[in-house]
């Protein structure tokens, strides 16, 4: 198969990703790779926008450690410009079959738009991650339900309110999409939160949603935080160099975001960097378990 070519999906394969997958959540952190082939991301955007490129970094990333790869082809980052589905499709049907063909991980297809979730299902991607929490399209639940995928929920506003307690926003809003879930037969063992760090929510909010994640245990479903490279990071850490090696301060203000958010429950970690988060999890689980 060439890497732009046609693949046949088997859906039992799919299956056994996607289960192998949610196994593993609790016995470790777990690594989610990011590959964005989009235009404009926020820190990667052009970078992989060709099949050869997309490919070659979800396969560096699974040797890094991913346990699973995260591809999205529309940016969410603060001010991104919507695309419609048909583009956003169109990025990904060069390269969704042969990512899912190339790596053993299971692969999560990052969209709100369930037609772009409907074809991802399709190329065999055994993870939807929703930015809007099966709310904004509402034909996502469905698509779920009927594709077998396992699902992110996460955690988005429409807009800031600086008055909002972000915490009983994020229960009122899991509690409504948990109940879109059920409604449409997606079976709860294949849902993961996400708090949505960095959608809808001032800088305090976004310190906050963090460190009340501890609230969210109570649902006991496996919550995921994303907060690589974010602009809250920014807020935290200056740009210049910390150190003589010229460490760049937002993956140290990265991995030390995820270490408190690991404390607080969270047990998959979305990131660009994996090799050096799988690293830094090696000692975190290494001292959990004493």
């Amino acid at each position: 198969m060439s890497e732009t070519g046609a693949i046949a999906v088997d859906p039992d394969s799919m299956a056994h990703k996607r289960d192998a997958f949610l196994a593993r959540i609790g016995l470790g952190a777990l690594i989610m790779g990011i590959v964005n082939v989009t235009p404009d991301s926020f820190s990667d955007g052009g970078k992989f926008e060709t099949a050869a490129a997309a490919v070659a970094q979800a396969r560096r990333l699974a040797q890094e450690g991913a346990a699973i790869i995260d591809v999205g082809a529309e940016s969410t980052r603060p001010g991104h410009e919507p695309v419609p589905a048909e583009v956003e499709r169109a990025r990904l049907e060069p390269l969704l079959g042969a990512i899912v063909a190339s790596v053993a991980e299971p692969v999560s297809i990052d969209t709100s738009k369930a037609s772009v979730a409907r074809f991802a299902t399709g190329q065999g991607v055994a993870f939807i991650n929703d930015v809007w929490g099966l709310q904004r399209d509402p034909a996502m639940a469905d698509v779920v339900a009927e594709s077998g995928a396992g699902v992110v929920i996460m955690h988005n506003r429409g807009e800031l309110d600086p008055e909002c307690d972000i915490v009983d926003d994020m229960r009122r809003f899991f509690d409504k999409s948990l109940m879109l879930a059920e409604k449409a037969g997606v079976p709860r063992q294949r849902i993961i939160l996400d708090p949505g760090v960095g959608f809808g929510k001032t800088r305090q909010q976004n310190l906050q949603a963090i460190h009340g994640m501890r609230a969210l245990l109570t649902y006991e479903l496996p919550i995921l935080l994303g907060v690589s490279r974010k602009s809250l990071l920014r807020s935290l850490v200056p740009d210049a160099p910390v150190s003589a090696a010229q460490v760049e301060p937002r993956l140290v203000a990265t991995i030390a975001a995820n270490l408190a958010g690991a404390a607080a429950g969270a047990a998959i970690f979305r990131v660009h960097d994996v090799a050096d988060h799988v690293a830094a999890f090696k000692v975190f689980d290494a001292i959990e378990r004493a």
